[in-house]
This record gives C-alpha cells, structure tokens and sequence, in this order.
C-alpha cells in the first residue's frame, strides 16, 4: 500500500478532481442542450452529440476548471461538424445509377428544333429590349427582371410613380410593336 496507484497518481486525487468536474457536467448538461437543440433537427441528435460531448470532455478534466465551458462548446461544435461531414457522405448511398435505369426515364428536354425557336425567340426579345430608349429599358428591367415595385423604381431612379408608369407602358407598347403577334410581353 505504497503512496501511489497503478496509473501513477496520488491515491484519490482522482476522486476529488471528479467532485468539481461531476458537477460541472451536471450544471453544464441542460445548457449545453439547449445549444445542441437550436442547430440540430431531433431531440435525439440534441442527446446523441451531448452525450458525445460530455465523453469526450473527460479526457480534459485534469485541466483547470475555468477551461471546462470552453472545451466543452468547441468539442460540442467540432461534434455537430463530425456528423454534419458524416450525413453528406452518407447520401452518396441514396444516389441511383441512370446507366442501370435509364431506359425508364422520360426526358424532359426539348427536341432540337424546339431549342433552336427559343433561342430565335430570346434573340428577337433581347435585340426588342436593347432597341428600347435607355431610360425605358432601365425601368422595364428593374420591375421585370429584378421584381421591383413602381414605388421601389421611383425611389431608385429619382423619379415619380407616375414617371414609372409612364415608361412601362412606352415599354410594353415598344416592344409589342417590335415582336407583333408572336411577341407576349406583359
């Protein structure tokens, strides 16, 4: 019954560095998921990943108290990495081959020469937009393409509503003369 145990420390050192990190843990476990629950999408992953956490943090509990809380989020960070790398290899194995079952498939691609109309088509708009006054073709742009409201355009441009309406319908009028019948512009 010499002064020290199997492993090389004081006999019961090991037993009153357990109090303080016993509670620690204790104290820690309900904050700690609450943490985990806010980046998870399962309670069970919230209790899976703090029990993991709270594992690995044993191997530090020699170190000084202060450093637990610090330890314990960058092990609980570093485990929601782990899983997060996990699950996206994971549906590597979800992925069906299309060599082996193509045959089944229906495409939804347009044949050639459909492509090739709607290309024409965009030329045509595209060559309409660009025969636009600028000023016009601006506003056209900002409320089709970019979604903005008139108010929106008005304040961007340094205009009135009115101004707005104004150059959409110069727009609309231009461009439906330059496209004719084939041409829907709204």
């Amino acid at each position: 019954m010499g002064g020290s145990s199997a492993d090389g420390e004081q006999p019961g050192r090991q037993a009153v560095n357990a109090l303080p990190f016993d509670s620690f843990v204790r104290e820690q476990r309900q904050s700690l998921l609450a943490f985990l629950r806010r980046r998870v999408s399962s309670e069970e992953d919230a209790q899976d990943i703090a029990q993991e956490s709270l594992v690995r943090l044993i191997r530090y509990r020699e170190h000084a108290p202060e450093s637990w809380s610090s330890l314990l989020y960058r092990i609980a960070i570093n485990a929601l990495n782990d899983r997060a790398r996990r699950a996206q290899t994971h549906f590597q194995h979800d992925h069906i081959s299309l060599d082996e079952h193509a045959h089944g498939l229906v495409s939804n691609d347009q044949d050639h020469e459909q492509r090739i109309a709607n290309l024409q088509e965009l030329a045509r708009l595209q060559q309409a937009l660009l025969g636009l006054p600028s000023r016009c073709r601006e506003i056209y742009l900002l409320n089709r393409i970019e979604g903005m409201s008139y108010t929106e355009i008005a304040k961007h441009c340094g205009i009135s509503v009115k101004a707005v309406e104004k150059n959409i319908s110069k727009a609309l009028a231009l461009l439906r003369k330059k496209l004719g019948d084939r041409g829907q512009v709204e």
